[in-house]
C-alpha cells in the first residue's frame, strides 16, 4: 500500500475492521503504523486526525483486553497443609534491604 493509499479517507476502496474484531496482535501493529505515519507528518489535518481517532480507539481496546487477560491470570498456590488453591496473579514483592542472607 502507498504512502498515499494509507493517509486516504476510510469511506472509499477497503475499509478497516474495528478495531473489536482485530486481534490484539494486529491491533498493536496498526497501532504501530499509525505512529509512524503520525510521526511523519505528511498527511492532511484530517487525515491525520482520521488516524489519531483510530489510534485511541485501538489503544483503548488494548488496553481493555491487557485488562481482561489480567482478571483471568490466576497462579496455582500450595497452602502449608497440602491443599492447593488459586490466588489473583500479584507481582511480588522487592527484597527488603537486609533480608538477602545478611547476618
Amino acid at each position: 500500500m502507498s504512502h498515499d493509499q494509507e493517509h486516504a479517507p476510510r469511506s472509499g476502496g477497503r475499509a478497516r475492521r474495528p478495531a473489536a474484531d482485530l486481534p490484539f496482535e494486529k491491533a498493536v501493529e496498526r497501532l504501530e503504523r499509525i505512529a509512524d505515519l503520525l510521526e511523519g507528518g505528511t498527511g492532511t489535518l484530517e487525515e491525520s486526525l482520521a488516524l489519531f481517532e483510530e489510534g485511541v480507539s485501538l489503544a483503548r481496546r488494548c488496553q481493555q483486553r491487557l485488562d481482561e487477560a489480567e482478571r483471568r491470570l490466576e497462579v496455582l498456590v500450595q497452602r502449608a497443609d497440602g491443599s492447593e488453591t488459586t490466588e489473583p496473579f500479584a507481582e511480588p514483592a522487592p527484597p527488603s534491604p537486609g533480608t538477602a542472607g545478611g547476618r
